[in-house]
């Protein structure tokens, strides 16, 4: 797997993550709404933490800079 997430697009994930885990455990979002947003904040920090998204790879989206060692095509 190549990465594919920029350090910007990482962070806002990470972060959305956490906002999500917090809504989720002080009672602000809950029931299955509330269990979906929690699992895809899990997804968000999953994918900001490897640097990989599976959807940006299917799409081709890229959101890092190009490796200086990689030959641009």
């Amino acid at each position: 797997m190549t990465k594919n997430l920029g350090n910007i697009d990482r962070t806002v994930r990470a972060l959305l993550a956490v906002v999500l885990a917090v809504l989720y455990f002080t009672g602000v979002i809950s029931g299955t709404m509330g269990l979906v947003l929690v699992i895809l904040g899990g997804i968000f920090l999953a994918t900001s933490l490897i640097s990989w998204c599976p959807i940006y790879a299917v799409l081709g989206i890229k959101t890092c800079p190009a490796n200086k060692n990689q030959a641009v095509l």
